[in-house]
């Protein structure tokens, strides 16, 4: 796989190391227990894949390059790069602007634009809409365009599928740029709706069944449809695809419950004629990293620590998982960890931040270890080290440090 330019501080010691073994003795990458990194009383149990993904490094490497390449540019990011604020954060102090929130929401009109500028497309992507709005004014953006090729991928299974006459079905978040996006590109080709679960997936096969009025099916489904969406006519033929963040043992449940519904109403013999096989939308990356985080629940520890942006999906899913287990907090870096008593942690279901107490009284703490695929490397070294100076004199650190580097 391409190696990346990346900036060296997102880089980090610790983990690059930790990660230069694993592919040392598993280059295939089909061994997906934890590693296991002491740093003198804590046990770290390091998942086996995290951090940044291929998508996640293309879009910095361009951006940073766009910004070295023009000095004398105003430089505009179409939104958040992607969802890490430490990353973001860095980019506006170079410089650049953001034109929208991560919702769409506009912080600067395009109308302020002007063909000179430059403007990065995330690795989300973006709708046609809003390439056509921007072509219209000359800026260029295709020479920084960082919109992963995972989510192309998707792009191109939901053409073939409108040119066999398939309506599409995206399991996504609505408000998500990335889902934003593949709705554009794919309303452009065939009937389109957006399904965030397997409640809504239920819903939608019973209207598929005639269990539900169809003239009930706006309520639910407004505005997550394209255009003239006819429930009657276009969920007789169906492909799902999603979000590629998403939960991939979700969207295989969907689809799977969907299956089943066209069998139901079609029958075994004309099943082919119903609905697509479209298992090959899932990216590696979030696959990976969701069979390395159930590997984590194989074993034994006391708390688990999930470091990324709190609006990151992908992130917020391995919080999902393993929470089913251990007691798990969901930070953005060490600085949410205040003390060894007390931790501040992102609740992925009030959406809030709240304080409590983490670290059990013991003098030897397994801790799981593990982020999402925007975070940085160097951010999770950052919130091994503090958690180990917790517990650790400044002394004993610098021993700990010299026996592993």
């Amino acid at each position: 796989m391409k190696q990346f330019e990346v900036p060296s501080f997102y880089r980090s010691p610790l983990i690059s190391k930790v990660k230069a073994q694993r592919k040392l003795e598993d280059p295939r990458k089909k061994d997906f227990s934890p590693s296991e990194l002491k740093l003198g009383n804590i046990t770290f149990v390091i998942a086996r894949h995290f951090g940044f993904c291929y998508g996640v490094e293309n879009a910095i490497e361009k951006s940073y390059k766009a910004i070295h390449e023009n000095p004398n540019k105003r430089i505009f990011l179409l939104s958040q790069m992607i969802h890490n604020p430490a990353v973001n954060e860095d980019l506006i102090s170079q410089g650049l602007q953001f034109l929208q929130d991560t919702e769409g929401n506009q912080l600067i009109p395009f109308e302020e634009l002007n063909s000179e500028d430059l403007v990065i497309i995330p690795a989300f992507g973006t709708t046609l809409e809003i390439e056509q709005k921007l072509t219209s004014i000359g800026v260029d953006i295709t020479t920084y365009n960082t919109t992963c090729p995972f989510v192309e991928k998707v792009w191109n299974r939901s053409e073939k599928l409108g040119e066999t006459d398939h309506t599409i079905i995206i399991h996504g978040k609505y408000k998500h740029e990335e889902t934003r996006a593949t709705f554009s590109h794919s309303s452009q080709n065939a009937p389109t709706i957006i399904i965030k679960d397997i409640d809504e997936a239920k819903i939608m096969g019973d209207f598929i069944l005639g269990k539900r009025d169809l003239q009930s099916f706006d309520q639910v489904f407004k505005g997550k449809s394209s255009i003239d969406f006819d429930p009657m006519k276009d969920l007789s033929k169906i492909g799902v695809v999603n979000q590629t963040t998403m939960l991939a043992s979700e969207t295989q449940e969907i689809t799977n419950y969907l299956r089943e519904v066209m069998l139901l109403k079609y029958g075994v013999e004309n099943i082919k004629e119903h609905i697509a096989d479209t298992r090959d939308t899932l990216c590696y990356a979030t696959n990976d990293n969701q069979t390395a985080t159930l590997a984590l629940m194989e074993t034994e520890a006391d708390l688990a620590i999930v470091v990324g942006g709190y609006n990151s999906s992908n992130t917020s899913h391995l919080v999902e998982l393993l929470e089913q287990k251990f007691p798990c907090y969901f930070i953005k870096d060490e600085s949410e960890l205040i003390s060894k008593e007390e931790i501040n942690s992102f609740d992925i279901h009030s959406k809030t931040l709240h304080k409590s107490t983490y670290l059990p009284e013991k003098s030897n703490h397994r801790i799981i270890l593990t982020s999402g695929a925007s975070c940085p490397d160097s951010i999770v070294d950052g919130v091994m080290m503090k958690l180990a100076s917790f517990v650790h004199s400044n002394e004993e650190m610098s021993t700990i440090l010299t026996t592993i580097t």
